[in-house]
Order: C-alpha cells, then structure tokens, then sequence
C-alpha cells in the first residue's frame, strides 16, 4: 500500500528554506527557485553552485550555523546537511511549526519527498519509489525521455490554445462546437 500522496504543490511566491551549503543544497534550491519559491539558503559555507544561484538572484543567502529558531516563516523545509543530529533538530522544528520538510537522504524525517521528474514544459512526469531507491526512480526517468521529446512543450501548448478555444465557444449557448476529440484524447 503507497505511504505518500502524489501531489503537485503550487510554491510560487513561497518562502522555502534549505539548510545546507553543498551542490545537493544547490540542486534543491534550483528546482524550488524555478518552480517560483522565494528560497534562502543557509550554511556557513557555500559551494560554487550555490553562490552562482545567489549571483543571479535565484536564491537569498544567509551565512550561518542553523539554530533554533530559524524556519519561522518558511513554507517549504530542506534539510541538506548530510549531518544526522542536525538533520534530527531541523526535523523538530519544522514538525512543531507544522511546515513541509525534506530531509535529504533521511526519508523517515520527510513528511514529502522529490520523486524524479522529467519536464516538458506543462507536462510533468514524476517517477518514485517513495524513497526506497531514488538511483532506479532516476533510471525509470531516463528511460522515459525518449518517449517525450522537447516537441511535446510545443503540442503541450497547441492543446491548451485548442481547449481554450473549444471552452470559450461551448460557454456560448448558441453554439454546439464538437469538442477536439482527436487532440484531446492524444
């Protein structure tokens, strides 16, 4: 029986939060930043890949240790420490603030986790194995991108210009449009 719920969460203007200063911490806070989070990163140390996305605004920096304290306000929690103690701290708080956590690595201290994702523009396909082996979720991915070339941003597009359309003339009660069934249902 699956432990997690798929979901897709709207973090666009959220205040989103990753301890840690590491190229994981890195990854992490690209993909909130691009997805629209307002995102801080914090470490007493940053890798090149976190300064890069502080130097192009993507990310806010805030140099220093994690204390107590330092989630208030945040949305979204990643803890990317790869240190089990402050993973476990950083864990406390956020459960106690009630706020989402990823703890990477640590799936028992995770109430979401980031399955693998393969974009093509609006299409999103997520592929998980609710922690148990993020290395095969990542080989089902790759093994997916074939199938779904970058072309299918572009179709992805065309279907919703096309839905639009056939909504605005069936909101008309004059007009009885067929629905475009052949590109609906590809």
């Amino acid at each position: 029986m699956p432990q997690y719920y798929p979901i897709m969460l709207d973090v666009r203007n959220r205040h989103a939060i990753v301890i840690g200063g590491d190229r994981v911490a890195a990854e992490k806070a690209a993909a909130l930043s691009a997805s629209g989070a307002r995102v801080v990163v914090q470490s007493e140390q940053f890798c090149d890949e976190v300064l890069a996305l502080a130097e192009r605004g993507a990310v806010t920096l805030r140099r220093k240790a994690y204390t107590r304290g330092d989630l208030a306000g945040f949305f979204v929690v990643v803890a990317a420490t790869g240190n089990s103690a402050l993973t476990e701290q950083i864990w406390d708080e956020a459960q106690e603030r009630g706020q989402l956590i990823n703890s990477v690595d640590v799936p028992a201290r995770c109430n979401f986790i980031v399955p693998s994702i393969l974009r093509r523009g609006q299409l999103t396909i997520a592929v998980s194995t609710e922690g148990a082996s993020p290395g095969l979720a990542k080989r089902i991915r790759e093994q997916l991108e074939p199938h779904f070339p970058p072309a299918y941003d572009a179709y992805l597009r065309l279907a919703a210009a096309a839905t639009a359309s056939w909504r605005a003339c069936t909101a008309k009660p004059s007009s009885s449009p067929q629905k475009p069934g052949a590109l609906a249902a590809s």
